[in-house]
């Protein structure tokens, strides 16, 4: 995502003469290719979408790229962050191409691989909120003492 927003994504709100003709032909390729008829006459709500995408999802995702290569223990937070953030934006894309009809299996399959991608980075934020509780009688500013024998 860290990439695909700001190549791609991007494309359905920004001029296209901001991008090189290899990005703007692939784009259109992918269109073309998955049958994906809100992109070529987006709907308002869809729009919004990618603006949100470009200032939430985008940056979330470059500093959840980077706290994983270099392995910040904040990166299950950031990846909870752009996973919630991504079944949120399905589920709206799900309920236009199912409510409408028009969408092809093709692109369906493709937005269920995209849910698959959501809930994998939103386990781990889970699993990482769990284990940040304190014992009981402790507190995140006082941990307990482990006593030595």
């Amino acid at each position: 995502m860290a990439v695909a927003v700001l190549l791609f994504d991007s494309q359905v709100v920004l001029p296209p003469g901001l991008y090189p003709a290899p990005l703007v032909g692939i784009f259109r390729w992918f269109v073309a290719e998955f049958g994906h008829y809100v992109v070529p006459d987006p709907p308002p709500f869809f729009c919004g979408l990618v603006w949100l995408d470009l200032a939430f999802l985008w940056p979330v995702s470059v500093a959840n790229l980077y706290g994983i290569l270099t392995r910040r223990r904040w990166s299950a937070a950031t990846s909870l962050m752009a996973g919630v953030h991504m079944l949120t934006y399905l589920s709206a894309m799900f309920g236009k191409m199912l409510g409408s009809g028009r969408a092809t299996r093709k692109l369906l399959q493709l937005y269920a691989l995209f849910v698959v991608f959501a809930v994998a980075s939103v386990v781990p934020g889970l699993c990482w909120c769990s284990t940040q509780a304190t014992p009981a009688g402790s507190s995140p500013a006082h941990p307990a003492r482990k006593k030595r024998v």
